[in-house]
């Protein structure tokens, strides 16, 4: 659970550290302020590198090449490491919980758990807009609870075979014919954009 903690903490710091980049709580584009499209696109180039670092230099060295320790859906009960999408939830969690001016989540058309279901009519345009164009990121704004949103979903792909194929077998996954580079779902990044 240390480890865990440890790994969303440092998720958390990191994004913590882009957004007290001077100008970064002017978001409407004033003078001296980054536009809400910059700042979504850096919090995920920060959020994509950390979980492929993640996924390949922790799960994919300890648990497929050196196989000292699993990687498991239910982590805690096996004493495994946990799943590169649990912990980008958990870095998630930790950034809502600490209560910073931006969210983000890993979500799917074809949700294994259903946490995972996009729910906005901005989240299932955007989620279609990058599978049907894969090279794209999907922009766009919403309103929730009385407030304005820029929301932007960048695709996230099978970027292993071993992503693909735990995705094909598992008992629950509405989708079971994932290849390798397939779009398996999307990164959506949601600030405010009112004060």
């Amino acid at each position: 659970m240390k480890t865990t903690k440890a790994c969303a903490g440092i998720l958390a710091i990191g994004i913590a550290a882009a957004t007290a980049l001077p100008g970064c709580d002017q978001l409407s584009g004033k003078s001296g302020g980054i536009q809400p499209q910059t700042m979504a696109d850096a919090l995920h180039a920060v959020l994509a590198a950390d979980r492929a670092v993640y996924a390949d230099s922790v799960v994919n060295r300890l648990a497929n090449q050196e196989k000292v320790i699993k990687a498991t859906e239910h982590w805690k009960d096996d004493k495994s490491l946990p799943l590169p999408a649990q912990v980008f939830r958990m870095g998630s969690e930790t950034v809502a919980e600490q209560g910073h001016n931006f969210s983000y989540a890993l979500l799917s058309l074809w949700p294994i758990n259903k946490k995972n279901e996009a729910k906005t009519e901005a989240e299932k345009t955007g989620l279609q807009f990058v599978t049907d164009h894969p090279g794209e990121n999907y922009y766009g704004e919403e309103e929730l609870g009385g407030k304005r949103y820029f929301t932007a979903v960048y695709a996230d792909k099978a970027v292993s075979e071993a992503c693909a194929a735990c995705h094909n077998r598992h008992a629950d996954s509405p989708r079971t014919d994932f290849k390798l580079n397939d779009v398996m779902g999307g990164v959506v990044v949601r600030i405010p954009l009112d004060n």
